[in-house]
């Protein structure tokens, strides 16, 4: 097969090809494709006609497109009328990343593929409408929704919250946020899955189990032996930012389960796992 890569130098991107090894991989990252320019995603869907599309490849910064929707628009939703039109001529099957965002937070059980969506800033919009772009332009697709991604050494809250504690300036975290950590290469490894097998539909992938923004610094503190590092707990509202965030976000992988897939392993495995590899607990990994 040939697999095309969007975002290829994200974090979850970086997970994509190590997951086809029997494959061939294209993997630009956006300076070799910005999905957003329709030009560009034609020429390299015509130059490499792949088997499949990964889509990757998104504007993630939340608060960045509160004060930007267009470019939030570009890159998150009509990207996925381009790639879903050119996927569609050579007949790949795309397999979209997607967010827990979508929902509005105010469930009191994990979220289900078939639950009503309810976004509440300009990056759950421009998310949902990515999604729907996807399901008109294209006949073989998969969305996959997913939560609270890491898996960068120095760029993700994992890191975030050591370097922090390490300057001794880890005083507050959020407390009123509740999602499921996911590790970007467990991620990766379902999503190759969906590809190389063309399934079709919508999908929420996450590791198991779930918890808050500060329970999870406090197992990150745990596992790096920093528990003398004692964050007190903060709302989500008190940081003042642009965007609204959904206060709770898990996500039921039920089409997965139902569907007889086996899920990703908790989150707390994850980390652990994540914590030994990238020398985050010696400090080389930031």
């Amino acid at each position: 097969m040939r697999v095309l890569v969007t975002g290829g130098a994200g974090q979850l991107g970086r997970c994509m090809a190590p997951r086809f090894p029997s494959h061939e991989v294209l993997a630009p990252d956006h300076a070799g494709l910005d999905v957003g320019d329709r030009d560009a995603v034609e020429r390299v869907v015509n130059e490499f006609v792949p088997d499949v599309v990964v889509n990757t490849a998104a504007m993630t910064d939340v608060d960045g497109c509160e004060r930007d929707p267009d470019a939030a628009y570009r890159s998150n939703a009509l990207a996925l009328r381009h790639l879903g039109v050119a996927a569609g001529r050579v007949g790949a099957h795309v397999v979209h990343v997607s967010t827990d965002f979508v929902f509005s937070g105010d469930s009191e059980r994990p979220y289900r593929e078939w639950d009503a969506t309810a976004p509440a800033s300009v990056y759950a919009h421009s998310k949902l409408a990515g999604e729907e772009e996807l399901a008109a332009s294209s006949s073989s697709w998969a969305v996959v929704r997913t939560s609270w991604v890491f898996g960068r050494p120095g760029g993700d809250f994992v890191s975030w919250v050591l370097d922090t504690a390490r300057q001794g300036k880890l005083e507050r975290v959020v407390d009123d946020e509740r999602g499921s950590p996911t590790l970007a290469s467990d991620l990766a490894t379902v999503l190759a899955r969906l590809a190389v097998e063309r399934r079709r539909g919508l999908y929420h992938v996450t590791n198991q189990g779930s918890c808050t923004r500060l329970e999870l610094a406090r197992e990150i503190l745990s596992i790096a032996g920093l528990s003398e590092v004692s964050p007190e707990p903060m709302r989500s509202a008190d940081l003042g930012r642009p965007a609204q965030r959904p206060l709770y976000s898990v996500l039921d992988n039920a089409a997965l389960r139902l569907g007889g897939v086996d899920l990703l392993r908790s989150w707390q495995d994850a980390l652990a796992a994540y914590l030994a590899e990238s020398g985050l607990l010696d400090g080389s990994g930031s």
